[in-house]
């Protein structure tokens, strides 16, 4: 069995109990044990607690982010002590990022990064899929470390019975159910629609910057509404209005004409949830996208307003 030692920020806590998760399947089957800060028990020495379980983990998971990498425990700590079994190859050190961040230039930018390209878990438009990602590279690991042994489901049979080879058993269904107010989702749409216009007048920026041949225009018509334009040697070559509520109601809608005073829309993205998180769900109006069945982040949906912005450029 490999064990798993999980390095995370606290404020990252949601983001680590999905990758666990998603790494579930390899704890039932009795290839990993994953550990991680919350499993110490009232009356453990903290400190001593966790240099033993980094001692006996041969994976070592640095779940980065802003807040992991200005947590002086997390980097000061953790993170120095990952990086010497690393580089003593007693353990495999695996940066899984998560969020937007200047990791590439810390002492772990050296590794290769997960999901893949290091592109942030929140980067991609459905979070599942980024955690997939880092289970696959994980899987992959587990079979360097142990030749011959298969990450593949194999055939139990049911003399076997359902319980596993494991030296320490609980359950992995550990996760609290959570309630969210209205309150929480209208603030969670807001503030999409606030990144919304930064990432897009950041992007635009970007564009601009890389081809000579555009120019972009960000225009905000008021707190709900803005127009972003980009023109290719002085002709508008593609044109796009996003809109906080409307037609749909609490929802962002995404418009190819915009004029302020046309309320059609080719897309809408409304504000829905799970036990555990809320996300953003596309309605499904431009269909080529096949956005409608995913959970969607706050990126996720930026980038996908974006897609639909840019593809008559491309």
């Amino acid at each position: 069995m490999t064990k798993i030692f999980i390095s995370y920020s606290h404020a990252d806590e949601d983001l680590c109990d999905m990758l666990r998760k998603h790494l579930a399947a390899l704890k039932h089957r009795g290839l990993i044990e994953t550990w991680h800060d919350r499993r110490i028990k009232a009356g453990d020495e903290f400190e001593n607690v966790i240099d033993q379980q980094m001692l006996e983990a041969q994976i070592i998971l640095l779940l980065v982010s802003a807040d992991f990498i200005a947590s002086r425990y997390c980097y000061e700590i953790e993170m120095q002590r990952a990086l010497k079994r690393h580089d003593d190859h007693k353990a495999r050190v695996v940066p899984v990022i998560l969020r937007p961040c200047d990791w590439q230039d810390t002492p772990f930018g050296k590794l290769m990064a997960v999901p893949k390209d290091g592109r942030p878990v929140k980067a991609w438009p459905d979070i599942d899929e980024a955690f997939l990602d880092v289970v696959r590279h994980i899987k992959a690991i587990i079979g360097d470390l142990a030749p011959g042994l298969s990450t593949e489901p194999s055939k139990v049979s049911a003399a076997q019975g359902p319980h596993r080879i494991s030296n320490r058993p609980r359950s992995g269904n550990l996760s609290i159910k959570k309630e969210f107010t209205e309150e929480d989702k209208d603030n969670f749409l807001e503030d999409t629609f606030a990144y919304m216009l930064a990432y897009f007048e950041n992007s635009l920026a970007e564009l601009e910057q890389r081809h000579e041949q555009l120019s972009t225009r960000l225009r905000k018509v008021d707190e709900n509404r803005f127009t972003a334009t980009i023109y290719e040697r002085g002709h508008a070559a593609t044109r796009c209005k996003i809109s906080l509520g409307g037609t749909f109601g609490r929802s962002i809608g995404f418009s190819y004409d915009d004029r302020a005073d046309d309320n059609s829309y080719n897309e809408s993205l409304s504000v829905d949830s799970d036990d555990h998180h809320l996300f953003l769900r596309a309605m499904g109006m431009a269909l080529h996208t096949g956005a409608r069945d995913r959970k969607l982040s706050q990126e996720g949906a930026a980038e996908l307003y974006w897609s639909l912005l840019v593809e008559r450029l491309q």
